[in-house]
């Protein structure tokens, strides 16, 4: 760029049950009229941060016409829990191109995350089947409106759940797709 504009964003964490990402459409077989996601058991830091272990990965028809599908089960050893602010540099030179969210700072959290290993026989995500399939009906339809406001490009979708509402924490435009994405 020309020149470059700085930021830091400074963000209120949420306490998360459950975090999760979500992809418009789906980037392991590319087809647009499907999402993939992934949710862990507390933060997101667990999942965007390559903690060990995989993710509860579904896909989900946009159109909702048939229920979703797991794809993967979770096997994270720990969740990350807490609450206080995170601070993140932002600018129009970080990202790395063709990388989603590979920017070269890292964000700061002002808390100390708590891990808590994570028991998946009593587990809710795993255990209560129609949680589970709710969860991922609801993440499909927030995948959909929040496409739909980017004006129909495809996103990744970063959020968590917590207390029974969802809350959308970022997004930004989808990579790595063909003909898609940047």
């Amino acid at each position: 760029p020309d020149s470059i504009q700085m930021a830091v964003l400074v963000q209120r964490l949420v306490e998360a049950d459950y975090a999760f990402v979500l992809h418009t459409a789906n980037p392991l077989s590319g087809d647009p009229t499907e999402m993939y996601g992934e949710v862990v058991v507390g933060q997101g830091e667990a999942l965007v941060g390559n903690h060990p272990g995989r993710a509860l990965g579904f896909t989900c028809k946009k159109d909702m016409g048939s229920p979703p599908v797991v794809k993967s089960v979770p096997s994270k050893t720990f969740g990350l829990f807490g609450t206080g602010l995170i601070f993140r540099s932002d600018s129009n030179a970080e990202d790395l191109p063709g990388f989603a969210g590979a920017g070269l700072f890292d964000s700061i959290p002002m808390v100390q995350h708590k891990q808590r290993v994570i028991s998946y026989r009593k587990e809710r995500l795993v255990q209560d089947k129609a949680f589970q399939a709710e969860l991922m009906k609801s993440l499909c339809s927030v995948a959909v409106e929040v496409e739909k406001a980017c004006g129909g490009v495809p996103q990744d979708i970063e959020g968590c759940w917590h207390d029974g509402q969802l809350h959308v924490v970022q997004t930004r435009p989808q990579v790595g797709l063909e003909g898609g994405g940047s």
